[in-house]
């Protein structure tokens, strides 16, 4: 369990960091469906890609740690959460975005449980040991 906690969380932000920087790059063109977007949405978009980048550092630092920090897991966990439960809102106000869009979602909603019950896997097991 330990093992799939740090390869998940390092994966998580090696992920966050790329996808973050893709938007801060390419800004609209890094949206399925936002090429032709104005100005603003392309201020946001590179706006909220350097801190989804930053998101991403953090999964980077906790893995680091020895133990990694079930605290940290599940702060950073919730927040993925909340970015899932966010698309479910954007759905209910105002329709089904782009097929990608979707599956992000999915992912979104799907991950946090596997997180939180690795959370404490590493510091279950070094507190087992002293």
């Amino acid at each position: 369990m330990i093992r799939a906690l740090r390869v998940l969380a390092w994966v998580m932000g090696v992920a966050c960091v790329a996808i973050g920087l893709y938007h801060v790059v390419a800004g609209n063109a890094a949206i399925p469906g936002a090429e032709d977007a104005n100005a603003t949405v392309d201020s946001f978009g590179r706006f909220m890609g350097a801190i989804f980048a930053g998101y991403g550092l953090a999964w980077l630092w906790a893995v680091r740690q020895m133990p990694t920090p079930a605290a940290a897991v599940r702060l950073l966990t919730g927040v993925f959460l909340l970015g899932g439960l966010s698309r479910v809102l954007s759905i209910m106000v105002e329709g089904r975005p782009h097929g990608f869009q979707m599956m992000l979602m999915v992912i979104e909603l799907a991950l946090p449980p596997v997180f939180f019950w690795l959370a404490d896997a590493e510091e279950r097991v070094v507190r087992a040991r002293t």
